[in-house]
């Protein structure tokens, strides 16, 4: 059976390899070799566990009724493997609302009371498999939830493989100018290049204004030009990145506070995406937008407080804090 989560309006099916098997899925043993053989199964599981099937689809929503999906646990105690299915088929290789909603499921089954790895598998060329994340069980403002430590982020195109990308500055700070986005907005000019276990391009904007409206993105008019960005062949240009990267726009705010709206690599516009405000976080770090301590990130779905722990002019590391919630 898959039961489905929502965290921050993000929302993942978490479902155990037996039971896609038990379903006809041809889902190997192991979550290395499920990952080498994607092909093979992720589109179908997508279309059995994600569809919206005999329930009506309300007006204005999504084609899938959530945002991915997650399988495993692949064995019965830590370090715990899985797999991130985006509804398009591929494979994330991090995702800190599908991992915050996973620990929920582990610990709503009673397989995990403590401090955790979780271990993401992946087909991606250009990342390391599977991607560890230590999850640990907290409370934040009185919200039981996890912190995610997502370790050392890295800058920069080199750091996401991105290709033929122009320069541009930010104050003292240099950053990238992405020509595919400043076409589609000019507003839109300015970008930093983030990794946090997976690729993402930060585009800060002097305007809360100019951040892009998630039912305008999910309009043609904008989805297409943004999905040939984001999205890796054959469903995107691949460029500037091959693999293809998640697109986040930022907007300062007072206070450590920053506003941001997310367009996903293999998804599309969400309501929130845990490591889309891990990087922002980053992103408004280095653009000298916040300080280094406790971030508070503003999506339509929620406020992701992210941790930043620097020393001097070096980012050293990235926590993420969530929760989780069964969805009826």
């Amino acid at each position: 059976m898959t039961l489905f989560y929502d965290a921050r309006g993000n929302i993942y099916g978490v479902v155990s390899p037996a039971s896609l098997r038990s379903k006809g899925i041809d889902l190997p043993e192991s979550a290395a070799l499920a990952a080498q053989t994607r092909d093979r199964w992720a589109t179908s599981a997508i279309a059995r566990e994600c569809d919206w099937g005999s329930t009506p689809r309300p007006a204005g929503a999504k084609a899938h009724r959530s945002d991915g999906l997650l399988v495993g646990p692949f064995q019965a105690e830590p370090p715990f493997d899985l797999l991130i299915v985006n509804t398009d088929g591929s494979l994330a290789e991090r995702s800190g609302n599908g991992l915050t909603i996973f620990a929920q499921a582990l610990t709503d089954q009673g397989l995990m009371t403590g401090a955790s790895e979780l271990r993401v598998h992946h087909d991606k060329s250009d990342a390391l498999t599977p991607v560890p994340t230590r999850v640990e069980p907290a409370v934040h403002e009185q919200v039981a939830g996890f912190w995610l430590e997502l370790g050392f982020p890295a800058f920069g195109p080199m750091a996401v493989g991105a290709q033929a990308v122009g320069r541009t500055m930010l104050g003292a700070t240099e950053l990238s100018h992405v020509s595919a986005l400043a076409v589609i907005n000019p507003q839109w000019a300015t970008s930093q290049f983030v990794r946090v276990g997976n690729p993402h391009c930060v585009t800060l904007v002097e305007h809360v204004s100019a951040l892009p409206d998630n039912a305008q993105m999910r309009q043609p008019a904008l989805f297409e030009p943004l999905k040939a960005i984001a999205f890796a062949p054959p469903a995107g240009g691949g460029e500037p990145c091959v693999a293809g990267i998640n697109l986040q726009w930022a907007a300062r705010q007072p206070g450590n506070r920053v506003i941001a709206r997310v367009f996903e690599r293999g998804e599309g516009p969400t309501a929130s995406s845990g490591t889309s405000a891990s990087a922002v976080a980053c992103a408004a770090w280095r653009a000298g937008w916040v300080e280094s301590g406790e971030v508070a990130v503003v999506m339509p779905g929620g406020i992701a407080p992210v941790r930043l722990h620097a020393q001097g002019e070096t980012l050293l590391s990235v926590s993420l804090f969530g929760a989780a919630q069964p969805q009826a």
